[in-house]
């Protein structure tokens, strides 16, 4: 059938094809009735797919379907963005044993029971509460009471735990919940901000002051009254500034005798103070070659020939391990018996007690407070990070102020001339 057209050349209105009626288009967002009779708006909103490729969809009820239609729109801007965190009913406890299972990947056996016994205190307190319910207060309130009850050994239970003790165990639940926001789980994390108290802090340098480590004096002084002693070389090591599982990991195959070398290649240390566990240097910066100062090495030379007589002395009953670091039959020496051997050679000389590992600060400050370059200090002590080594090892001692005492004694006696 042919169209009319009308004379300016367009189709007349009459011969147009009969408009096709609007589909209609159902509205998402369905109103429902509640048995009491209360009347809410839901819908679902595809959120996409989780990791096993599985569709995921958000269902929102709100008392206003407009609230419906704003939340609705903020999920999908938040998918489209990337940004979108889906619900979950996870608790920070389970979070944490998956995050103490990623870290295996980056840490040794022995931080990662380190971390899991720092995190305990977490766990008892808060780790009943959703990941996503979590707010600052839960942790804030968490850690003041872990300061004020959180001893459970060496004194009595429920007492105060050092401040330092608390900011390990803040660090670490900062870097798992720092972990919970790269994988979605959480938009921002509640203990980012989160301190220990200035009150907590003053309280706890009133009550505990830190043991300083050894001055110079105090380090020549053992250094003497150690000479007879059969691990005399051995201690030496230590107050070289070396770690006490760097020393007791010592193998003669890593020293050379002629060229008055050491290397730093393997460690034994302790798990729960009990069980030995040989690995690699801690990291592998910790992995290096010393040169041996003359006195140390004249006492590993010493201490090898004593170990030969004393293999002969033993016989079969000797047991070649290969370790520096051992008793008269040949048996491997481990942190704990350096440790306590320390300790009662300490006693004995009626000397300050201090942890051997803080012959490490001693010896750094002295290299350090005399002028060694901060990259040979860091090198040395097996770190990358030389402002590291300066801000945990290095300390200045009164005596070490002296000079400066004296150029300001200088300068004033300049000054009264002048005046």
């Amino acid at each position: 059938m042919a169209r009319r057209i009308g004379r300016s050349g367009w189709l007349s209105r009459d011969a147009l094809p009969p408009q096709r009626k609007a589909r209609k288009v159902s509205d998402p967002i369905k109103k429902i009735t509640l048995q009491s009779g209360k009347v809410r708006y839901r819908t679902v909103v595809d959120a996409g797919n989780d990791e096993n490729g599985k569709r995921i969809q958000i269902t929102i009820t709100r008392d206003t379907k407009a609230e419906v239609k704003e939340e609705r729109n903020r999920i999908l801007h938040q998918r489209s963005a990337g940004t979108l965190i889906l619900p979950n009913k996870i608790t920070l406890g389970e979070w944490l044993d998956q995050w103490l299972e990623y870290k295996k990947r980056d840490v040794e056996e022995t931080t990662i029971r380190t971390y899991r016994l720092a995190l305990v205190h977490v766990y008892d307190r808060i780790g009943h509460i959703r990941l996503q319910e979590l707010s600052e207060d839960h942790v804030t309130e968490c850690i003041d009471d872990i300061v004020a009850n959180g001893r459970r050994k060496g004194g009595a239970a429920g007492t105060r735990l050092a401040v330092s003790t608390a900011e390990g165990v803040l660090t670490r639940l900062r870097e798992a919940l720092k972990r919970a926001v790269v994988r979605k789980l959480i938009a921002e994390s509640p203990a980012q901000s989160v301190r220990i108290s200035l009150a907590d802090r003053k309280t706890d340098k009133r009550e505990r002051p830190k043991v300083k480590p050894w001055s110079v004096a105090e380090v020549q002084r053992f250094i003497v009254g150690i000479e007879r002693d059969r691990l005399h070389p051995a201690l030496l090591l230590s107050l070289m500034g070396f770690r006490p599982a760097e020393v007791v990991g010592l193998r003669w195959e890593y020293l050379d005798l002629k060229l008055a070398t050491l290397e730093i290649a393997r460690t034994r240390t302790m798990i729960g103070n009990v069980q030995v566990l040989e690995k690699d240097a801690k990291t592998s910066a910790g992995e290096r070659i010393l040169p041996l100062p003359g006195p140390v090495l004249d006492a590993l030379k010493k201490f090898r020939a004593r170990q030969a007589r004393e293999k002969l002395a033993a016989g079969e009953g000797y047991t070649e391990s290969g370790y520096v670091v051992v008793d008269e039959l040949g048996m491997p020496r481990n942190t704990r018996h350096l440790r306590e051997h320390a300790y009662r050679l300490m006693r004995e000389l009626e000397m300050r007690q201090v942890r051997l590992y803080d012959a490490r600060h001693s010896c750094l400050s002295y290299l350090a407070n005399n002028g060694v370059p901060d990259h040979i200090l860091a090198a040395w002590a097996g770190h990358t990070n030389a402002g590291f080594t300066k801000r945990k090892y290095v300390h200045v001692d009164v005596e070490d102020m002296r000079a400066a005492a004296t150029a300001w004694g200088s300068f004033h006696g300049e000054h009264t001339e002048r005046s």
